[in-house]
């Protein structure tokens, strides 16, 4: 095949030129750290705070509490005034709360899933009630969507609906990369070698599930942002906040790894929590669950797998067109899901 050199060569110029706008537009940018829905905090406890949003209006339904992932940081729930999970809650009447898990330091290798699940996420929820008087409603965002099942799969009685989003339930299900990523680590060796799980290691890890995708394609695609500043704004935005990740408590990060991924322990009903069985067929409480039809980190099969293990009566699903943050940042989430979801939990 004989090559154009002048078109490319014309071709690379113009590469060149749109980088060098990108370059001067990306030096003008400043890190976000406010977030884009007002809250204030109300409860700490070591390294979490609970976050009051409040709601946008009276709305009939239970206070709803947001657990959101150990691995990432919350932010992304509240990405822009235009682009907000929970400023979609507020305005539709839901009285928001939002659990942040913070960031462990050295000190916190030893915490453990039961310290997260039968100790944080439980005094958040306590402080709630307190507030509310009565039960609360939980959603739960990936990890911290399988944390919240194993929480009201506890404690039934204090919740009275659950939201799952993008969220892991048959962990072996769909040819999960994560699982085969996991599959023949010793987490035992990694735990103690770490202590404290590195942020930096573990997104190696991530972007290494699909390199070309997030590294490459991702960057090339960055040079159509070169004149536009919203655009370029947001994707630096999020790549802020991809690379923001929080250390893992060892104890914690090696337990979820063996009892989840390996193991598959949730569906079997072998996972405890301080000797008592999570039983998901224990769910009785209206559910809906929602996921990603093009997920290469929750496939499609390992959510919809929720709706063989329960016992809720009023068990809905919704799907979502794209991939795993689509649910967070695409225009028809924020229009047409969010909005179903409060008028769900109002019902």
């Amino acid at each position: 095949m004989k090559l154009d050199s002048a078109r490319i060569a014309q071709e690379l110029d113009q590469a060149r030129q749109r980088l060098n706008r990108l370059s001067r537009a990306s030096a003008s940018l400043r890190p976000l750290r406010s977030p884009a829905t007002p809250r204030r905090a109300i409860w700490r406890c070591d390294t979490a705070t609970l976050y009051h949003y409040g709601a946008d209006g009276a709305g009939d339904a239970p206070p709803l509490l947001v657990v959101y992932s150990l691995i990432n940081r919350p932010d992304i729930l509240d990405f822009s005034p235009q682009r907000s999970m929970l400023g979609s809650l507020r305005a539709a009447g839901i009285d928001v709360y939002l659990l942040d898990w913070g960031r462990p330091g050295p000190s916190h290798r030893y915490m453990s899933l039961e310290d997260y699940i039968d100790g944080l996420l439980y005094d958040a929820v306590a402080e709630i009630r307190r507030r509310s008087g009565g039960p609360i409603s939980l959603l739960g965002v990936c990890q911290g969507g399988t944390m919240a099942l194993c929480y009201a799969a506890l404690y039934p009685e204090q919740v009275a609906k659950l939201v799952t989003v993008v969220t892991p339930v048959d962990f072996h299900a769909g040819n999960a990369s994560m699982y085969h990523l996991a599959k023949y680590v010793d987490f035992d060796r990694f735990a103690a070698a770490y202590g404290t799980i590195p942020a930096g290691v573990l997104n190696v890890a991530y972007v290494g599930l699909k390199p070309f995708r997030i590294v490459a394609q991702r960057y090339v695609d960055m040079l159509e942002f070169a004149t536009s500043p919203d655009a370029l704004a947001e994707f630096m935005r999020m790549e802020q906040w991809m690379y923001d990740s929080p250390d893992q408590a060892g104890a914690a990060f090696r337990e979820f790894a063996q009892h989840f991924y390996q193991n598959n322990d949730l569906i079997h009903g072998r996972f405890t929590i301080a000797g008592r069985p999570v039983r998901l067929d224990r769910l009785e409480l209206p559910i809906f669950n929602i996921y990603a039809n093009d997920d290469h980190l929750v496939p499609v099969p390992s959510a919809r797998a929720l709706g063989k293990h329960v016992a809720s009566r009023d068990y809905r699903e919704a799907e979502v067109a794209g991939g795993h943050l689509a649910v967070f940042v695409t225009r028809r989430a924020h229009t047409h899901l969010y909005p179903a979801v409060a008028e769900w939990l109002c019902s």
